[in-house]
């Protein structure tokens, strides 16, 4: 009798911890809802006039715009949407980067605050050039009414960074266009001297096209550069090229799947698992891969992962503002047919 009172009482313990942690599970916030909070929070602490400039209705057209490129008149004045970080205090900064939190990981997050300050880096490289280079020109704005009902948006953008979501009921539907780029993306001198910005999607991408026969490279390889990024609400890249996925070895896929979490990883966890389901449910056999190019450091190339539902696009091809070759990224994951969590008309 002692036993098995001993052993009920070890049962019990059992699953009264089973379901704490089951009940810490559910009451850990998905990041649709820190996304709610922080939007509120950034909301609430701007004046009337700043929260003016932030606030767009769900259905504005703007929320289908988006740009990685500087945006000024010829006046050197800011054209791009949304309130803009030059404009707020220390607080509200602060807060718009809880905001910017919530849409990435990390990972995403030192990237993301990286490419702002390469800003620094080029202003101080093109000195009194045509471009304004300021690490405080990203702007936010907010479609819709922040909640966990309904629908509503964010994006955070400036230049070489452009990220927006949809928020319905409660639930991330849309994490595209979600954009990250950088110049220079190695920097070659002075105090930041060695640092890289983005350096897994241009070395695994590297490794994988290294890997391949001289068969594979014959399907895989691309007599021309891929076009710039198409800053609109479709990709539109045509019918995919290149070398069915199927067709790697296994230590290939590794690496093509190490490339792609690459992207994905920019992104919160529960976010970037839901795009890269999209991996996922292609199917290798139904996802190409294809480069231009040179693998060489200092060489200009582009590469492409199409798949039915996602595109990734990856553009190395200017010199910097120092005048170093290939060290200019742009990099890009998106939806297919079309972005922002929109269906075709």
């Amino acid at each position: 009798m002692m036993k098995l009172a001993r052993r009920a009482v070890l049962a019990l313990i059992a699953f009264s911890i089973v379901s704490s942690l089951a009940l810490m599970q559910e009451a850990k916030p998905n990041s649709a809802a820190k996304m709610a909070n922080a939007a509120q929070k950034f909301l609430a602490s701007l004046s009337p006039e700043l929260k003016a400039k932030a606030s767009f209705p769900f259905d504005s057209k703007e929320r289908l715009t988006w740009y990685f490129t500087p945006r000024q008149d010829k006046q050197k004045n800011p054209t791009r949407i949304g309130v803009r970080f030059e404009e707020l205090s220390a607080e509200q900064i602060a807060l718009a980067l809880e905001l910017l939190k919530s849409g990435t990981s990390d990972t995403g997050y030192k990237q993301a605050t990286t490419i702002m300050s390469l800003e620094s880096i080029l202003r101080d490289l093109e000195k009194a050039g045509a471009m304004v280079r300021n690490p405080n020109w990203y702007f936010v704005s907010i479609y819709g009414t922040p909640a966990l009902t309904g629908s509503w948006g964010w994006r955070i953008e400036g230049h070489h960074m452009s990220i927006s979501f949809r928020i319905d009921d409660g639930q991330v539907t849309s994490a595209t266009p979600f954009f990250f780029g950088a110049n220079p993306a190695h920097v070659k001198a002075g105090e930041r001297k060695g640092l890289r910005t983005l350096p897994e999607v241009e070395d695994l991408a590297r490794e994988l096209f290294d890997s391949l026969t001289p068969e594979q490279r014959k399907l895989a390889h691309q007599a021309q550069h891929f076009p710039e990024i198409k800053e609109q609400p479709m990709a539109d890249p045509g019918e995919p090229v290149g070398l069915v996925a199927a067709h790697l070895d296994e230590g290939q896929r590794g690496t093509l799947r190490k490339l792609l979490l690459a992207y994905t990883q920019r992104m919160p966890a529960d976010v970037g698992a839901m795009e890269f389901a999209r991996v996922e449910n292609a199917g290798w056999a139904n996802i190409r891969i294809a480069y231009s190019g040179s693998t060489e450091p200092g060489k200009p190339y582009t590469y492409r992962i199409h798949g039915p539902t996602f595109l990734v696009e990856f553009l190395n091809v200017q010199a910097d503002s120092a005048g170093n070759p290939a060290n200019h990224i742009h990099s890009v994951w998106r939806t297919l047919p079309i972005d922002f969590g929109e269906k075709l008309k």
